[in-house]
């Protein structure tokens, strides 16, 4: 799953709950399911922050 399709679906399931059209029986579903969601959007966040850390150290160390 691409950040983008997380983010994007996890946008969805808060519009949905946002303007009520969740019953009370879906709600602990949707809302396991966004939390799976945030966890997908953040190791997609710290591998690209880890990513973009190494190649700016590449960089310095090629410049040397």
């Amino acid at each position: 799953m691409t950040y983008q399709d997380a983010y994007n679906e996890l946008q969805e399931i808060v519009s949905e709950i946002e303007a009520g059209e969740i019953g009370i029986d879906e709600i602990s579903q949707k809302v396991k399911r966004a939390s799976e969601l945030i966890e997908v959007c953040k190791a997609k966040l710290f591998q690209t922050e880890q990513d973009v850390d190494q190649i700016l150290k590449n960089l310095e160390q090629s410049e040397d």
